[in-house]
């Protein structure tokens, strides 16, 4: 008796914590580069010595959480482009003083839509070439969405 009786606590137990698919979080949020003010675009040049501003739109079907902006040079030419557009490499070189950048950012809590916007600045004494701009957006369940482009740092 002890026993039927444990074992229909648990199933209800069960049943209960189960809950409704419904309920849970089951998308990825979304990174939008499409609107007239979206920068960088692949192969978007930015200047040593200057300033740029990140902009995008991130959405996201239960809440957002934060986002990751990450930039390492592409002298080797490996890949990880999100983007059906390629740009065309400059000739392959070893770095000396590439210009490295991986900070995160919260974003305010309870939105479904948030307009990004982020103030880089790239030193003056970094190698100029090709680049990777990544954008990594996360949404208060964990599902992450990664945006990937190709850019250039040039000299002004």
């Amino acid at each position: 008796m002890i026993r039927k009786t444990l074992l229909c606590l648990a199933a209800v137990g069960l049943l209960l914590s189960c809950g409704r698919e419904d309920d849970h979080d089951m998308e990825k949020p979304v990174i939008d580069m499409s609107g007239v003010s979206a920068f960088p675009l692949t192969c978007d040049i930015v200047y040593k010595g200057e300033s740029f501003t990140f902009k995008a739109v991130f959405t996201d079907n239960g809440e957002l959480g934060n986002y990751n902006i990450e930039i390492h040079n592409n002298f080797d030419h490996h890949s990880h482009s999100t983007d059906d557009v390629e740009c065309e490499p400059d000739e392959k070189k070893t770095p000396v003083n590439p210009f490295v950048y991986n900070e995160s950012f919260p974003i305010p809590q309870g939105v479904v839509s948030y307009e990004a916007e982020q103030s880089i600045y790239i030193p003056e004494d970094v190698d100029t070439g090709d680049y990777h701009f990544m954008i990594r957006l996360t949404d208060k369940a964990g599902w992450q969405q990664l945006k990937a482009v190709g850019i250039k740092v040039r000299e002004q």
